[in-house]
């Protein structure tokens, strides 16, 4: 498993590229890990694994939040991980709940992407070292994963994730949701969010529905509504820094 050269990206941190041809996707995918300026061997690393991954560091400017809080101690050792999608198609199919490759891209993460971190860095080795995050539909599948696999992923972070009664079923089911550390925004503008099917949907009114089931199971839960927010990087942007922040801060 060769890891391509390093490379700086104008950030204080060290980027590295890395492909695996994935048996369950059947295709090659890129994990671009952001390594902060402190990273050493002595030391053992959480992983915050992005779907959405290039949006992450450039629109949600990751890497710049990972600088700044490993700067001022407000976030413990952490290494970024992007990976993202070929093109909005590619993207539905891995990150809807009714996706063709919503199962297979669930292993992937927990059978192939989870093995390689632990082996090619220091890590823990433990579930509550390894989160999920993402945006929107890439948010959906964060935490459908972080379900199906929770002795695996231990930490989620979801902002403003599609909802339907698919999630919800998930929900219901899960039975081991105590031992998930689970990040959760929503806008409250987002009533009328326009999808790739050229239509518009409601996304704030299942966001309040999860919040509710995910309360009554008394899961470990922070949940925060955006005053006046939307569908768009401009806010989850600055709500990054308190999903990194509360998921990673000081041991």
């Amino acid at each position: 498993m060769d890891i391509n050269e390093v490379f700086i990206i104008g950030r204080k941190g060290t980027m590295t590229e890395k492909q695996i041809n994935s048996r369950y996707l059947q295709e090659t995918m890129t994990l671009k890990m952001y390594q902060p300026e402190s990273f050493s061997p002595l030391y053992n690393y959480q992983f915050c694994i992005m779907q959405d991954g290039n949006d992450y560091y450039q629109l949600g400017r990751a890497a710049t939040w990972s600088d700044q809080l490993h700067d001022n101690g407000d976030m413990s050792n952490t290494i970024l991980v992007g990976i993202h999608y070929k093109d909005k198609f590619d993207r539905r199919e891995k990150y809807h709940p009714d996706g063709r490759q919503r199962l297979a891209y669930s292993k992937f993460l927990a059978h192939e992407v989870a093995p390689f971190l632990d082996n090619v860095f220091p890590a823990y080795h433990m579930a509550q070292s390894r989160a999920l995050a993402g945006d929107s539909l890439a948010g959906t599948q964060a935490l459908m994963t972080a379900l199906t696999y929770p002795h695996t992923f231990g930490k989620v972070i979801m902002q403003s994730p599609y909802v339907d009664e698919s999630v919800q079923q998930a929900v219901n089911e899960a039975k081991a949701i105590h031992a998930i550390t689970i990040y959760h925004t929503i806008g409250t503008d987002e009533t009328a969010v326009e999808t790739t099917d050229g239509g518009k949907k409601d996304f704030l009114t299942p966001n309040r529905e999860l919040h509710d089931l995910l309360q009554n199971k008394n899961a470990d839960y922070t949940y925060h509504e955006l005053e006046d927010g939307r569908h768009t990087w401009q806010y989850w942007q600055h709500d990054l820094r308190h999903a990194f922040t509360s998921l990673f801060g000081p041991i």
